[in-house]
């Protein structure tokens, strides 16, 4: 019989539809959604199933949330293009939709001067903060720990310094982000050239550092738990409740080749906190920036950190 490797010959296991744990009230099973449906190509990065989905008051308020920014942007980058199919696809990444001038400060400016970008911004923020409240309030209601919406809530915390924090600070919406792809990349370059480069932030450098640091981790994780599903490490609740070949092998292999191993649980508390920490560490430098430090260059040559 030939073994069974799940990155080569992926084994599809399809079953009766999941609905889920029975709903404690009539009101929770009236917010869930009872259709659902199978799907080969979502099996073959994860579960094949699509559904039931639980959408509620928070999950609704989200989608209209999200919905209103994306429709605004939309619209905005529609009439750019002068309404033409072709120059939109062909400028897309290109458009941007910019916050007020300064000359406008804290104010609320014409809807075509970044009155359009305050209000999707608006938006934007209603269907974070919904999503966030939904992605608690159902871990609540599983008898889950929040760490999801804790991760969740450090990635919010990097995008209200960027659009709402820092610009309230330092008096004006232009400090915001504009939205489009290369906009935002010609503002993060901008951003770092006014502030004396931003790499010499060690908050930014710490940032950095995390983010390539979970990568690694995740990568590592991912390749050792797909080495040994052979050996069925891909349940790995089962294997930290009691402890099998597969995690055997895989700690081993750690010990021979790096002689420290995580443990099948301990492996996630250091990937959660890497990655929590990439936005949460990142968000803090650029939170400095303008409003503590006015040139990181500088900052870095009066602490050493940066040749004189």
């Amino acid at each position: 019989m030939a073994e069974y490797f799940n990155i080569f010959t992926q084994v599809q296991v399809q079953g009766p539809a999941e609905l889920g744990v029975a709903a404690m009230d009539a009101t929770t099973t009236a917010e869930r959604t009872t259709k659902t449906r199978f799907s080969t190509l979502a099996g073959i990065i994860g579960n094949a199933q699509i559904g039931p989905v639980h959408l509620g008051a928070f999950g609704l308020l989200s989608v209209i949330g999200f919905g209103m920014w994306f429709f605004i942007i939309g619209m905005n980058f529609w009439a750019q293009a002068g309404y033409n199919p072709a120059v939109f696809m062909r400028d897309l990444f290109w458009m941007s939709l910019e916050p007020p001038s300064p000359d406008y400060g804290l104010g609320f400016a014409p809807l075509n001067e970044g009155g359009w970008w305050l209000i999707a911004s608006f938006f934007f923020l209603v269907g974070i903060w919904s999503w966030w409240f939904r992605t608690y309030n159902r871990a609540t209601a599983l008898g889950m720990g929040h760490h999801v919406s804790y991760a969740f809530l450090s990635l919010i915390w990097l995008i209200m310094v960027l659009g709402l924090i820092r610009p309230v600070l330092m008096g004006s919406w232009s400090e915001a982000v504009p939205y489009g792809i290369f906009p935002h990349l010609d503002w993060t370059n901008l951003f770092s050239i006014t502030y004396g480069n931003l790499f010499y932030n060690p908050f930014h450098a710490l940032s950095i550092a995390f983010l390539y640091g979970s990568a690694l981790l995740f990568a590592m994780h991912g390749a050792t738990i797909l080495a040994v599903s052979r050996f069925g490490g891909e349940r790995e609740i089962e294997q930290i409740l009691d402890r099998g070949t597969a995690s055997e092998r895989a700690a081993l292999f750690w010990r021979w080749t790096m002689g420290f191993n995580a443990t099948m649980e301990g492996i996630h508390r250091w990937a959660w906190w890497f990655a929590v920490l990439t936005p949460l560490v990142g968000g803090i430098g650029i939170l400095l920036t303008g409003t503590v430090v006015d040139n990181w260059y500088v900052w870095a040559q009066v602490h050493g950190y940066a040749p004189l």
